[in-house]
């Protein structure tokens, strides 16, 4: 491959190189997210901000760890991911926003992916749609005891990626719109919990990279009880959500060290 850096020993597109980030990252999508996520840190400091890739770094227990933000959707996540496995990263851990479906997934609610529905493109250039996308278990266990400890209400189960956010919200005006509204059925039908942009791109990449990923969610609200007039409370602060996250992190730290 050509090495567009020119010889700088930094990554492309997150302008990052191994001595800039921990084995441990946060990945956010809103690069604005960074310097919050950053303050669950010790020591924190920007180390890079290209494009829509802002990279913090600190430490979590002693150890080295990282936030960098990944934009919306699976192609700018997956190089994300890429990059950052390539300079020593090891964990992963998506902290980000979703739309409930299940009638019992209510807004300001934690949703923790075990898997993703892959109903978009980035994915498919890694594997086979046959082959699935599933989550790393050290990091939903570590996900799903940190929301218990933090006793913030969540669920666990299966997620849908999309590539279009509009395509979800306003599928009747699509050209394709017997395609999304038939298996958007078939997605509530099979239980799906909340729909999202990244998890499935980062859970195929990661696999393939043979790094550990993970991935939780602030319900931001529910379309499907909008629909049936249903109380749809809205949440935008993704602290919960953040803390979360960062709790997960700090537990799989701490279970590598003993192992």
């Amino acid at each position: 491959m050509v090495d567009y850096t020119e010889g700088s020993g930094k990554q492309y597109h997150t302008g990052v190189g191994p001595a800039d980030i921990g084995k441990y990252v946060i990945m956010p999508g809103d690069p604005k997210r960074c310097a919050k996520i950053a303050e669950h840190f010790e020591n924190a400091h920007l180390v890079a901000d290209v494009r829509e890739y802002v990279t913090y770094t600190g430490t979590l227990e002693g150890v080295p760890v990282s936030v960098t933000s990944t934009g919306i959707g699976g192609p700018s996540a997956a190089i994300a991911i890429d990059e950052l496995a390539k300079c020593g990263a090891h964990t992963f851990i998506r902290v980000g926003t979703c739309g409930g479906m299940q009638e019992d997934v209510m807004g300001g609610d934690i949703v923790i992916a075990t898997g993703a529905v892959r109903m978009e493109g980035t994915s498919r250039e890694f594997a086979p749609i046959e082959y699935p996308a599933v989550a790393d278990l050290d990091c939903v266990n570590a996900l799903r005891d940190a929301a218990r400890a933090l006793k913030a209400p969540h669920h666990t189960g299966v997620v849908q990626c999309k590539d279009s956010f509009f395509g979800q919200h306003e599928p009747e005006i699509m050209p394709v719109s017997y395609e999304l509204e038939n298996k958007w059925q078939a997605w509530l039908r099979m239980g799906c919990l909340a729909s999202e942009m990244e998890s499935a791109a980062l859970f195929i990449a990661g696999q393939f990279l043979r790094v550990r990923v993970g991935s939780c969610f602030l319900v931001v609200a529910n379309q499907e009880r909008a629909k049936k007039g249903l109380p749809n409370k809205q949440a935008h602060d993704t602290e919960l959500a953040i803390t979360v996250g960062v709790e997960a992190l700090r537990r799989l730290i701490i279970q590598d060290k003993n192992k």
